[in-house]
């Protein structure tokens, strides 16, 4: 059930991770394993998951967009000032 409830709260309206787990009030594991699912699924639909990668505000380094969870160290400056990454579902 809420798997099928991610496609209307991020269709076009962006979201952070943490922000979808306190909305549903699960876990941010059990939401970033739902939104791993929800990526595979939306490949055989006409929806794609846009993900703005997390980034390091102290130097700038941009982090995989595969990566869902925010990360807790960048592994350039080594700096904890991140910015978690950002979803949203857009028409493919």
């Amino acid at each position: 059930m809420f798997r099928k409830d991610l496609i209307p709260l991020l269709l076009n309206s962006p979201l952070r991770l943490s922000e979808i787990a306190r909305l549903y009030d699960v876990p941010l594991k059990d939401a970033a394993d739902d939104l791993q699912h929800l990526r595979k699924t939306l490949k055989k639909s006409a929806y794609r998951l846009d993900v703005t990668p997390a980034a390091c505000r102290q130097c700038g380094f941009i982090f995989s967009p595969e990566k869902l969870l925010k990360p807790s160290k960048c592994p350039q400056c080594r700096s904890t000032w991140l910015e978690e990454p950002v979803l949203q579902i857009v028409d493919a």
